[in-house]
């Protein structure tokens, strides 16, 4: 049986157009935006070698929260694809396939992932609740180092044909990222139940949402 499927947040503030063409110009610029709301954040940056501290994992949660599944999850893949190009959109205003291909690549790759799940929990009221959306942050954090961590531990730092190991990986990538990725999951577990009683009290797009299937572009 399939499970209801609700509108996100961006679909409640911008609601869907009738005509096709310019709801396909409504998901591009949602997706655009998430995309420039990652690589915004991504700036906000700590030095740590070699996975720095950044702001990134609070957008990519937010991005899949607010857009969905498909929107959030091309969001990151356009992320990914400009960043890969050369763009300097990754951390430190860093770009090109190098960074792909070194330490933090898998992260980069979970991020797409872990935006598309977190928008598929969304889509079905996970945003709604705080308790509900801990669950949903928290196993698209999961996702991320699931992803992040066997790349950084089979990274070649001195291309010498040594990897930088399980042990190192889960010292440098994992352990000092914890508390902070525990503060960044409250803050948007709290962010978007709020943004849904903002919007219920201020009546905000409430013509437009529906319980059912939602078509978008996307």
């Amino acid at each position: 049986m399939q499970s209801a499927r609700y509108g996100t947040i961006a679909d409640r503030v911008i609601p869907r157009p009738q005509e096709r063409s310019n709801a396909i110009i409504r998901d591009l610029v949602l997706v655009l935006g998430g995309t420039a709301l990652v690589a915004g954040l991504a700036q906000i940056s700590i030095p740590w070698h070699p996975v720095p501290f950044t702001g990134q994992t609070l957008a990519v949660l937010l991005v899949g929260g607010v857009l969905g599944s498909v929107r959030g999850g091309l969001a990151l893949v356009a992320y990914f694809i400009i960043g890969a190009l050369g763009a300097p959109i990754f951390s430190d205003q860093s770009g090109g396939w190098e960074i792909i291909s070194g330490a933090t690549g898998g992260y980069i790759i979970g991020f797409i992932v872990a935006a598309a799940v977190v928008g598929w929990l969304a889509e079905r009221g996970a945003d709604r609740r705080v308790m509900s959306m801990v669950g949903a942050l928290l196993l698209g954090n999961v996702l991320i180092y699931a992803f992040g961590v066997p790349w950084l531990a089979s990274w070649d730092p001195a291309g010498d044909g040594v990897a930088f190991g399980w042990a190192e990986a889960y010292k440098t990538g994992v352990q000092p990222f914890i508390l902070g990725d525990l503060v960044k999951l409250a803050f948007a577990a709290a962010l978007l139940p709020a943004g849904w009683a903002l919007l219920q009290k201020s009546g905000i797009g409430s013509k437009n949402e529906e319980d059912g299937p939602k078509a978008g572009l996307l």
